[in-house]
This record gives structure tokens, C-alpha cells and sequence, in this order.
């Protein structure tokens, strides 16, 4: 059964498909921008019936046109619609001249910029698209501007101006949509990072061109993970399961004052299936511990070397929360680095690796974007400027499967199409979350997926138990531990017939 995924594309790759798609229909590229007007007027009609005054804001390139479509369907349905474009940006390419010109012709009017947007009842944002290469120049941005202060929803067309359509950025001013309507493929940039704040919801319409199109010569740049994914990684278990096939999975961490860090990682190994876990930490969490949770194998390790004999034991080790960067967590983090475990390292064992030896191939690395920020010797900003590039270039410098967190969570490896997580929610922005991640990936990994799947499924896992819990009592004051009882949920999807 192939994993259940959706093709993301980079800005190039939709370009060629475009270009593609306009050869298709015998080279008359209006066919499409007509498609794309229709299209866009539908879901305005769908979403804002009652909407009698739009405002469409258009700029030069053919994003403009598409504008000018449905500006001109708006019309002649008998709206009351005004076309803004600043006072150098009328259209400039022939596809968006020749809908301009049906738009005028159809008793349309144009108006420069600074005009009033407050008499509104929709918005249309068709400035820029996927033409974004830089902020936008000061002219422009005061138009973005005011489309994002005006009181009416905000309808945007393809991309929300402003963003980077590729690499999720924004780098000026740009436009918050309430709605934004993709035109023939994803665009992956508008899935993860800034760009998440500025979408609204996201929607896709294919125009109707052929799906063959889009693999020949122009692959997908990611792909977009969702719930039904989980069913391919966690089938149901076998009724003569025994606890040893559930794997193994030892818990590196807690130094003082990081007791809760390692407990939380254990729960969610626990919650997420592996079939037994031990934790390894100071003596003085080791009650505590066994009272929060006596399934828990603790045992107190005082120094490096009494952690030898229960590395013998595992199947993965999970390293990294409570662990510290003082002598007593780096003595563990090397002898996690030796034992030629699968590992999952996360928090303090990233710090200590962006500072000491290449970790192993066989490693999943869960950075947050300050973290990836030290592991490649770069700033945090440059990080979240271009997520898939930061993602794909610490899988290329340490070899292994890398997990980085955030809006949009990506998962890359070597040789691997990334996976972007189309889950998650603001409310898991707390203490604790990557802890109860380092486990339930550990999880994944202890249940016998390989690295890669691994890191997906449980970085899945964990987003979706997040926009559970977050539904179940809302996202401010949301806590790690109250994801746990959605882990063991979720973990267990209903099973489905699949065809003979």
C-alpha cells in the first residue's frame, strides 16, 4: 500500500508545468488565465455570496490577469467592482494585457493606488504570485499594506503577495489572506514557515490540466504528510504480538533540574507503543519518576560508565532531554555516540553534537530552527528564510534522517523526497513538546520502521495528537502531557479494507 501523500512543487517546477499545460492547449496560454478567473470568481461566490462590492487588486505580471478575469466575471454578474493597480504596475505581459482589455471592454474601470478599500465586502489579492524575488519595493508594499489592514476577507490569488511561493518566507510586506486559491499544483513554500500565517486556508484547483504533466520533466520538491499516512506505518498488531517485537527504547537524560524533560520522553515512547522503555538519569529523578509512571524501567546513572549496560540492551536510544551540556551529559552523549545504537537526539545532545563528532548514519536528528541554527553555523533568521534548503543541508552534513520543527515541520534525509507535516498548531509552542517528540519518534523507531519512515510517522504522530488535544480545550495553555492520551489514540487508527 503506497503512503498517502500530496506532491509539492518548487516555484521552477511550477513555471515548466505552466508552460507545459499552455503547449497543451495548441500555445494559447489565455485559455488558462481564463480557467484561473473562473475558478478563483467560483470560490468567491462559494465562500461570500453575499458579497455585492469587491476591490481587486492587481499588479503587471499574469497573476494580475487573473485578476482582471474575475474582475470582469464579477461585473457582468452584476457587481460593483473596482481594479486597483499601483501607478507603475499596470499589466505588462501580453496575457495580462488581453484581460485587462476584456475587462475595460466589458465597462470595466481601472484606478491607481492610494485609493479608499474600506467600502469593500471581498478583497482580491492578485498582485504578485509566484513573481516574488525580493521584498516588495515601497510602492508596492504600501498597497500590500493596506490590503492587509482593510476590514474586508481577503480572496488571494495562487500566492499571497509577499510570500515567497518556494521558500515560505517573507521578507517585506505582505498580504494575511483569509483564503488563498492555488492554481495547477501546490506551491511547497506556502506549507511551512512564515508563509503559514499569511495562507489562510489553502486550497488547490487544477484547472483541469492533466496530471501527466506535472511528473514529466518537473518532480515534486516534497511532499505534504496528513492523518491517513499513520495507517501505513502503524497497522494493527498482530494478535499473537509479544512486548519484544514492540522494540526496546532507552531514555538518555535529565540532569538536575531536567528530570521532566527525560519523563515526558519516556511517557510518550511508552504511549506511542514501544513495548518496553528505560530511562537513564540521576538518582534524584528516579522516584519521581517510578511514581509518575511505574511502567518505566528507571535506573540512576551517576556516570558515564554505568550507562554501558543498559546501551547493551536497547534497540534505540533516545538522548538528549534534561541532558545538559555539563560533565555528567556529555559523559552519556559520547557513550550514546559509541554504542552504535539507532538514535534519536534532540535538545541538549544536538548542542554537544554541533560541537563534537559527526552523529552516526543510522540517527534522527530533531532540531527546533535555533538549534538547526548552531548545527550548521548559521542564525536562526537564515534558518527560517529557507526551511526546505536548512532541512536538506543538515541531512547532507550529518548523513541521517533530520526532523526540523515549526510551522510546517519538514522531514529530510539523504536521497529522500522531503515530507512537510500538515499538522500541527501554535499551541504546542511550550516547554516539554520536543521531549514528547524525541519519544514518540523513538517509538516509531523501536516498532521497526527505518529512520526516515520513522522520523515521519512519529513527527506525525505527534503534530496530530497536538491539533487533537488543542481541539479538545484550545491551543493557549496547552501542555505536552496533554497529548499523551491522543497519542495512544491515534497510534491506533481505525483499520480499513483494502481492496482484493
Amino acid at each position: 500500500m503506497p503512503t498517502p501523500a500530496f506532491p509539492l512543487y518548487a516555484t521552477a517546477a511550477a513555471r515548466a508545468i505552466d508552460r507545459r499545460a499552455t503547449a497543451d492547449l495548441g500555445g494559447d496560454g489565455y485559455l488558462l488565465m481564463q480557467r484561473a478567473g473562473l475558478a478563483a470568481w467560483r470560490l468567491l461566490l462559494q465562500r461570500w455570496p453575499q458579497a455585492q462590492r469587491i476591490v481587486v487588486a492587481c499588479g503587471s505580471g499574469n497573476n494580475g490577469g487573473d485578476g482582471y478575469v474575475l474582475a470582469r466575471l464579477a461585473l457582468q454578474s452584476g457587481r460593483r467592482v473596482r481594479v486597483l493597480h499601483p501607478r507603475d504596475g499596470g499589466p505588462r505581459t501580453p496575457l495580462a494585457q488581453r484581460a485587462c482589455t476584456d475587462y475595460l471592454a466589458a465597462g470595466g474601470q481601472v484606478e491607481l493606488f492610494p485609493a479608499p478599500l474600506d467600502d469593500a465586502d471581498v478583497l482580491v489579492d492578485a498582485v504578485l504570485g509566484i513573481g516574488l524575488e525580493q521584498a516588495p519595493r515601497a510602492e508596492l508594499a504600501a498597497l500590500l499594506q493596506a490590503l492587509d489592514a482593510a476590514p474586508a476577507p481577503l480572496l488571494a490569488l495562487d500566492v499571497p503577495s509577499g510570500v515567497d511561493a518556494g521558500r515560505g518566507s517573507v521578507p517585506g510586506a505582505a498580504v494575511r489572506a483569509d483564503c488563498t486559491l492555488q492554481f495547477i499544483v501546490a506551491h511547497a513554500g506556502l506549507h511551512t514557515g512564515a508563509a503559514r500565517e499569511h495562507t489562510g486556508e489553502l486550497l488547490l484547483d487544477a484547472l483541469d490540466v492533466e496530471a501527466s504533466l506535472y511528473a514529466a520533466g518537473a518532480p515534486a520538491m516534497a511532499v505534504l504528510l496528513a492523518a491517513p499516512a499513520l495507517r501505513h506505518w502503524l497497522p494493527p498488531r498482530r494478535l499473537d504480538t509479544h512486548k519484544g517485537e514492540s522494540g526496546r527504547v532507552l531514555c538518555v537524560g535529565g540532569d538536575h533540574g531536567g528530570g521532566g524533560a527525560v519523563a515526558l520522553c519516556a511517557e510518550a515512547a511508552l504511549r506511542a507503543g514501544a513495548g518496553l522503555v528505560g530511562v537513564a538519569t540521576r538518582q534524584a529523578h528516579v522516584a519521581a519518576l517510578l511514581s509518575r509512571r511505574p511502567e518505566a524501567m528507571v535506573r540512576a546513572v551517576e556516570e558515564g560508565d554505568a550507562l554501558a549496560p543498559l546501551l547493551e540492551t536497547a534497540g534505540v536510544v533516545a538522548c538528549g532531554p534534561g541532558l545538559g551540556q555539563q560533565a555528567w551529559g556529555q559523559a552519556l552523549y559520547r557513550g550514546v555516540l559509541a554504542s552504535g545504537r539507532p538514535l534519536v537526539l534532540d535538545a541538549d545532545a544536538l548542542n554537544l553534537l554541533a560541537h563534537g563528532p559527526s552523529a552516526p548514519a543510522d540517527a534522527i536528528l530533531t532540531p527546533h530552527p535555533g538549534e538547526a541554527a548552531r548545527l550548521l553555523g548559521t542564525t536562526t533568521a537564515e534558518i527560517q528564510s529557507d526551511r526546505f534548503g536548512a532541512a536538506q543541508a543538515l541531512a547532507a552534513r550529518y548523513g541521517c534522517a533530520v526532523v526540523l520543527k515549526g510551522a510546517g515541520t519538514i522531514v529530510s534525509a539523504p536521497g529522500r523526497l522531503p515530507q512537510v507535516l500538515d499538522a500541527g498548531n501554535p499551541g504546542m509552542a511550550t516547554g516539554g513538546m520536543g521531549d514528547l517528540l524525541t519519544g514518540t519518534i523513538a517509538a516509531m523507531r523501536a516498532q521497526g520502521l527505518p529512520a526516515f519512515e520513522a522520523a515521519c510517522a512519529g513527527a506525525l504522530l505527534h503534530s496530530l495528537a497536538g491539533d487533537a488535544a488543542a481541539a479538545d480545550g484550545g491551543q493557549r495553555g496547552l501542555l505536552p502531557s496533554d497529548l499523551l492520551p491522543w497519542l495512544r489514540r491515534l497510534s491506533n487508527p481505525t483499520p480499513t479494507r483494502e481492496p482484493h
